[in-house]
């Protein structure tokens, strides 16, 4: 049995509905993802050479360690509301849920100001786990520095994130020196025993053993069985050598517990872009979006994207490997309209410089007569920065490049979606 490092394998779980307390304090993971195949967290390790400074040679001899960030990048290509209801509530700050017949309406706004000193929106913990069998990672406060929901012709609606993490991080792995004679064939672990239910399941999760035969020399040992007891007793090949003490190092997985074990998924169904509405022109109420004109067969996409731009800092007194301010640098958001050119309605509005409401409303399967899984996307003041004219084909298109705007009374943005979840990011 050899060790699984199929991508297929992977799993992403977060704390979707609960967040953090504060930051770099793990919150319990709660929800295990149906993420892209491609979505790898990875740590960005801020490294420095000496290569500026005066060392006597003509090449660098150390490297500095100044901790590392994280990052992860979630795609959800066949877009669920609750995937719409976990980035928003993350990205935006500020989220209430009421009844909506057996379920829940969760009702997403953004946060005015910073949640606290030390974060301006709230953070999440996740983890991965690489491969079946390589590596589960559990990163602390990861935050989503943007957004882009992506309605298009003939497809499924379409949400991505980007999000920044501070670098705290946990793993399954540990390494351990065990002081033994090289002429011996165990080794035994001082406290923990090794995951894995089987004899084949312990032996591929003892990675890496090596011994210290001279000094600076590291040399592999094989091994071929390892016990089902705690401690864990290894049976490797002696190295051979007289009857001395030596350093070996053992690279294992221990008994997981805790936050290793990923807690289950749940399956909504995936909105599609054939059963959505989308409403240009309207005014928001604060209940209802009333008026507008509703596009249909001209409309190729939309995509609404919003930039937190968040700035993760090392600060003063912190200490730590990792960083423990997340602050966002200033909220944007932009709509890009594509569409066939069928009259002068948005040139028009480009011409007078005016304003106007814009409305998305995405629907699935009912769960309870008349609620529907949904997300509704609500921008109740938006204007034309640009739409220029071309030629998709044989017939004449227009993509066009909106402002969002903040109301004075609706603010920027409202995303509703109704799902059975009791609330995100509470």
């Amino acid at each position: 049995m050899t060790r699984s490092y199929m991508a297929t394998h992977n799993l992403i779980a977060v704390s979707a509905y609960a967040q953090e307390a504060a930051i770099n304090t793990e919150q319990t993971l709660d929800l295990t993802l149906l993420a892209a195949l491609g979505d790898v967290a990875n740590l960005e390790y801020r490294r420095e050479s000496n290569e500026d400074e005066a060392t006597g040679k003509e090449e660098p001899d150390t490297l500095y360690d100044l901790g590392a960030l994280a990052n992860l990048s979630l795609n959800f290509d066949k877009a669920q509301p609750q995937h719409f209801a976990f980035l928003c509530a993350y990205a935006m700050g500020v989220i209430s849920s009421a009844a909506a017949g057996t379920g829940r309406q969760h009702t997403i706004t953004p946060i005015d100001g910073d949640l606290d000193a030390d974060r301006s929106i709230p953070s999440f913990t996740f983890a991965e786990r690489y491969g079946k069998t390589v590596l589960k990672r559990r990163f602390a406060s990861a935050f989503i520095d943007s957004i882009t929901a992506t309605f298009a012709r003939d497809a499924w609606c379409k949400i991505v994130a980007a999000c920044k993490a501070t670098g705290k991080r946990t793993d399954n792995i540990t390494e351990e020196t065990v002081n033994s004679y090289i002429d011996g064939t165990t080794l035994t672990l001082a406290a923990n025993g090794v995951e894995g239910a089987t004899a084949a399941e312990r032996l591929q999760n003892v990675q890496r053993i090596r011994v210290e035969l001279t000094s600076g020399v590291w040399t592999e040992v094989a091994h071929s069985a390892v016990s089902g007891a705690a401690p864990a007793v290894i049976t490797i090949a002696a190295p051979g050598g007289t009857h001395t003490l030596k350093d070996f190092k053992i690279l294992y997985i221990p008994t997981e517990s805790g936050w290793m074990t990923f807690p289950s998924r749940v399956n909504e169904t995936p909105l599609r872009v054939s059963e959505m509405t989308l409403i240009v022109g309207g005014t928001w109420s604060g209940s209802a979006f009333e008026g507008g004109r509703e596009l249909q067969a001209e409309l190729k996409s939309i995509e609404w994207t919003l930039n937190n731009n968040m700035e993760i800092q090392f600060v003063p007194g912190a200490g730590g490997a990792y960083a423990s301010r997340a602050i966002r640098g200033g909220r944007a958001q932009k709509i890009k309209l594509d569409r066939e050119f069928r009259e002068f309605i948005m040139q028009q509005h480009m011409e007078d410089n005016d304003t106007l409401g814009l409305y998305i409303l995405a629907e699935g399967a009912v769960y309870d007569t008349p609620h529907k899984y949904q997300a509704e996307i609500i921008f109740p003041k938006v204007a034309v920065l640009n739409a220029p004219l071309s030629v998709d084909g044989k017939r004449l298109a227009e993509a066009g490049d909106i402002q969002v705007l903040e109301d004075d009374t609706y603010g920027s943005v409202i995303v509703k979606v109704k799902n059975l979840q009791t609330t995100y990011a509470a």
